[in-house]
Order: C-alpha cells, then structure tokens, then sequence
C-alpha cells in the first residue's frame, strides 16, 4: 500500500495516466468510427456496382425484358428473380438470346464475370429473389456425399437429365440440356431458379446439404473413365442398339452383295 501511495505522488503519475486516458480514448474512437466507415464503402461499392449494371441493362436487355425489367410481350418480368437467375442466365451464355421462342442454349458468355455480377447487382436490387453464388462459396467437395447425391439424382434430375447427366428429350420439342462441364455454382443456382423446363427445388424440397451432394455426384460422374471402350454419349440403350442394328444390317446387306456378285 505504501509503494502504491508513493507511485501516485510521483511527479510522472499524472502525465502518465493522462497519456494512458488519452490513448484509450483514441483506440475507442478508431474502433467505434471504423465500422461506419467499411459499410460506407460497402454501400457505396455496391451502388457503383448497381449503377454499371443498369446501364449495361438499359443496352443490352431492355429491348425485350423492357426499361425496367418489367417484361413485354417478347420476354417475361426480371422483377424478383434475384440474381442467381440472371448469374445462371447470362453467366452460361443462354442470355441474351437473338430468337425468345427457342430454348436457350449454353454458348460462350457474351458478358465477362464483372458485367454479369454487375448486371445481377441490378436486378436483385429491383426486389428480393435468390441470391447468386460463387465456386468458392460452394464448397461440394467438403460437405457433398457422392452416393447420397446419386440417388438423390436418380430421384429427382434423372428422367429428365438421363441416368449420366447427359441430358435428354422432352415435349413439345424442348429438351434438357447435359449438365456436364457445368460450373458448380451454376449447377445449385439452376436448383434454385429453375430455369426453362426445370423446377425450382427450394431448400424445403431438396436440402442444402442434399445439392451439394448431387453436384459432387454429377462432378465424380465427369471424371469417371471409360472403362469399358467407346461410351456412346452415356445415353443408353437407344444408341447402343442403334449402332448394333446399323452395323449388323449393313454386315448383311455386304454379305448379300457378295453372294450375288459369286454367284453371276
């Protein structure tokens, strides 16, 4: 207690805790100051980001989904589709489209990764809808289970997507497209979207966990060897039977064409 008593009256004491007050109160200041001002960036990094895409919107896409996204009679309302949607539709090449009335197909990207993440900025600030994702926000390999993801396949993508994932027919001369060599966020934005003919599985309907399992299915069904030889596209019977009956006829129809040359 004596030496405490002696520090106090120490000539030093004072100025020593005034530095001390003064640098807690400058450390509480930064802190208390530094938040506002990261999510000031942030909002306004996002409304610069906001502004690109409307302007890319106005030049590419009103002419069809209309000055402000709210559909016509060419191409439906962009309104509340979030921007895992225009991610999927304009990240895969499907949009723009020069011809509405056929299915959209998967081509080179007119829009390099800022423009489409810009364009998908714009949207979702229009209303709320699904957000759009990232490959590293999708970690499949981590938390995916490849043989629950292929009965969870089986169940629910094959009768449309063929058993391989390598796509198929449907009515009224629309199809679904192969989902090999699609990029993983692209493949849970699609679950969440449902573009075209697809449905929407919510998460109520197929789990998180259960579409990152079906999408380490689908990726280990990408690397799988053929073992066998030629695989034919993985389509099935219908090309295996094809090519036996192709080859088999035209083995015959030779033979015949033989026989008769001998024969004369």
């Amino acid at each position: 207690m004596k030496k405490l008593s002696s520090l106090r009256k120490h000539k030093f004491a004072l100025p020593v805790l005034i530095l001390v007050a003064l640098s807690s109160l400058g450390f509480t200041f930064s802190a208390a100051t530094a938040a506002p001002a990261k999510s000031q960036l942030a909002a306004s990094a996002k409304s610069t980001l906001i502004a690109e895409g409307k302007e890319l919107f106005l030049k590419g896409c009103s002419s069809c989904h209309g000055l402000n996204a709210e559909g016509g009679s060419i191409a439906p309302s962009l309104i509340g589709v979030g921007a895992a949607s225009v991610d999927f539709q304009v990240g895969t090449g499907r949009m723009p489209m020069a011809d509405m009335s056929q299915q959209a197909m998967r081509k080179k990207p007119l829009y390099t990764e800022e423009q489409t993440a810009a364009l998908a900025a714009y949207v979702a600030s229009l209303a709320p809808g699904p957000a759009s994702l990232t490959n590293e926000e999708i970690e499949w390999e981590r938390d995916g289970n490849t043989a629950e993801g292929g009965e969870l396949f089986r169940n629910n993508c094959a009768m449309c997507h063929n058993f391989a994932g390598q796509g198929g027919a449907l009515t009224q001369g629309k199809y679904a497209p192969t989902i090999m060599g699609v990029e993983p966020k692209h493949i849970y934005e699609a679950m969440i979207t449902g573009p075209q003919s697809m449905p929407v599985f919510s998460d109520k309907t197929i789990t998180v966990e259960e579409k990152l399992s079906i999408i380490k299915w689908i990726k280990a069904a990408e690397a799988e060897p053929n073992l066998g030889g030629a695989s034919l596209g993985r389509v099935g019977p219908v090309t295996e039977g094809l090519l036996v009956w192709t080859f088999g006829l035209g083995l015959l129809i030779g033979i015949a064409v033989w026989l008769a040359s001998k024969a004369r």
